[in-house]
């Protein structure tokens, strides 16, 4: 594990925890930083932390912590290798989707995070994750995501790899 991103990584992640830019930060438990292995070729994103991992402070510990367990297994990946964040780092009230404005001030973390991390892969699961990094990208589209979902998308820098949620 390359000591320098670890450090980087740490200190993105105080900033996450001390933003307030934005509502969310005064309903939500914690501003989730990202985990795993930082040297990861894949970079897992989902929308944002539900309810149990606002709780625990840790990413993917609910129902679909659960599921994603069961697919790694399956494809013979252990969650160790794997680099695991989201595209807004507090939970959303009620699981509602989150607001353009939140994307946006949010967003600049998880651009960060594509630096100091450098995957290969990114996973984008479900739609706004991977409308931002499809935009992000300059991935051009029919505007209808079904078609894009389990497809991967080679941009020039980076594989995208976008699963539903």
């Amino acid at each position: 594990m390359d000591g320098s991103k670890s450090v980087e990584l740490k200190r993105l992640c105080a900033e996450i925890k001390s933003c307030r830019k934005c509502g969310l930060a005064e309903t939500s438990i914690n501003h989730l930083c990202g985990e795993g292995n930082p040297d990861s070729r894949i970079m897992l994103v989902a929308q944002s932390p539900g309810t149990r991992e606002n709780e625990a402070g840790r990413m993917f510990v609910g129902p679909s912590g659960k599921v994603l367990d069961d697919l790694l297994k399956e494809a013979g990946i252990d969650r160790g290798e794997i680099y695991m964040t989201n595209l807004v780092k507090c939970h959303l009230p009620h699981n509602r989707r989150p607001k353009e404005e939140e994307i946006r001030v949010c967003s600049h973390f998880l651009e960060r995070e594509i630096e100091i991390v450098e995957p290969d892969t990114l996973v984008p699961l479900g739609y706004f994750s991977t409308k931002f990094l499809l935009e992000k990208y300059e991935v051009t589209t029919t505007g209808k995501f079904n078609e894009v979902y389990g497809k991967l998308i080679w941009t020039g820098e980076v594989r995208i790899y976008p699963l539903r949620h």
